[in-house]
């Protein structure tokens, strides 16, 4: 079928190739003009043009009159802890009484608990679990979401998590995965994390690619997790099977992770909270992009990282949800209003990096191009409820959105 979109607002396409970073990220050459139209063949976006000339060459297809309002891609959430159960509210107000991350776990919290949770979880539970955070994740406009394991934190455990994370990609109208194996997140409850290093490259690592559902392998690379030697023994060993490579690196100090994110040359290193300027440099130089998580200090009331001086300096970066048991939003436009109303960054840039430069990372299942609004690309995008393509990200708490196309089909909000 093909459905016809005329009497668009502005329609922001970043459409390009590879990721942009500084003045490239705020040019209004991205920016269409109101009245143009996107024809939409099957799942794909098979043209873009004047509404008029739309209209009268596929006199056919199934029209919507957008009747002024806004388009922009469908967003693209690069980092997110899908699967996990339990509740650890409580762990706010020991943070507030002074509690470290580290003391937190010992008082029954932390990773320990959320993994407990998780494995006595059944398989039902979880599926119903990621089906409703990614209609939650829909509704606010993500199109695509990476997934991580990571719960689980032991071989069956972690396989589990990837196989009901790959059930989930067959239920229709919810946002397409990516699958990130991060067995390596913490050592599991009551265990040695050097053994568990070992239990990892001899038999974790060799299991999730004998699986073959993940795509990505992720380490949590930091002072009293992993340290930069078992995260290089972990990530090279799972580059020779095959997987790409991602970061979780220097959330709560500068541990180095920058620097050997840079000499990996992985795709993204992620938090980069206190990454130095050197190794910022380098990262960019070496390929790598810094993938903002806003929602993590901002859940956890501290500091932001220099979202500002990335885009100054002009490294490239993104910016994703991080959706765990502390930080429970899966709103990419609330994430983005704390950049743009809280850390001066243009509602251009915010928008770039979390459709096409996320999308860099994130590779939609399809193949095609995705985060942003080209002839020939997967037919998702946004349709905002007005006329101004800024109103995307200046609604906290609610989502802005009339509607979404996922895929070519159109979901109403």
């Amino acid at each position: 079928m093909q459905r016809l979109l005329i009497n668009a607002g502005p329609i922001v396409h970043l459409a390009g190739v590879g990721s942009l970073s500084g003045h490239s990220m705020v040019d209004e050459a991205h920016i269409l003009p109101e009245g143009m139209g996107i024809l939409i063949d099957g799942h794909t976006i098979s043209k873009i043009d004047a509404s008029d000339v739309l209209l009268a060459e596929f006199s056919d297809a199934l029209v919507h009159d957008l009747e002024g309002r806004a388009v922009i891609p469908g967003l693209v959430d690069s980092h997110a802890h899908l699967l996990w159960d339990g509740d650890r509210s409580r762990e706010v107000r020991w943070k507030q009484q002074g509690h470290t991350y580290r003391q937190i776990s010992e008082l029954g919290g932390g990773i320990a608990s959320t993994v407990s949770e998780t494995r006595e979880a059944s398989d039902g539970r979880l599926v119903h679990l990621g089906v409703e955070r990614l209609r939650e994740a829909l509704h606010n406009g993500t199109t695509h979401l990476e997934a991580k394991s990571g719960y689980g934190l032991d071989t069956d455990s972690e396989l589990r998590l990837l196989k009901v994370a790959e059930s989930l990609g067959a239920v229709e109208g919810l946002p397409s995965l990516d699958l990130t194996w991060l067995g390596a997140h913490s050592a599991p409850p009551g265990g040695n994390l050097d053994s568990y290093v070992e239990e990892i490259l001899s038999e974790q690592l060799p299991a999730v690619l004998s699986q073959g559902i993940a795509r990505s392998a992720d380490v949590f690379c930091e002072p009293g997790w992993f340290n930069l030697e078992q995260t290089e023994d972990i990530l090279r060993a799972s580059r020779e099977g095959g997987l790409d490579l991602r970061l979780h690196i220097d959330e709560f100090e500068d541990g180095g992770g920058g620097q050997l994110a840079a000499d990996l040359e992985v795709t993204t290193a992620d938090h980069a909270h206190w990454t130095n300027e050197e190794a910022r440099q380098s990262m960019h130089d070496a390929g790598v992009n810094t993938g903002f998580l806003p929602g993590t200090p901002y859940a956890m009331g501290e500091e932001f990282p220099p979202f500002r001086q990335c885009l100054d300096e002009g490294w490239t970066w993104s910016f994703a949800s991080d959706f765990n048991p502390n930080c429970r939003t899966l709103s990419l436009p609330f994430l983005a209003s704390v950049l743009v109303q809280r850390n001066d960054i243009d509602p251009l840039a915010a928008l770039a990096a979390c459709t096409r430069n996320a999308a860099e990372t994130s590779p939609h299942p399809s193949g095609l191009a995705h985060g942003r609004i080209v002839e020939g690309g997967i037919a998702n995008l946004n349709i905002i409820d007005g006329p101004h393509w800024e109103a995307w990200c200046l609604q906290p708490g609610h989502s802005p959105f009339a509607m979404t196309i996922l895929e070519g089909d159109l979901i109403s909000h």
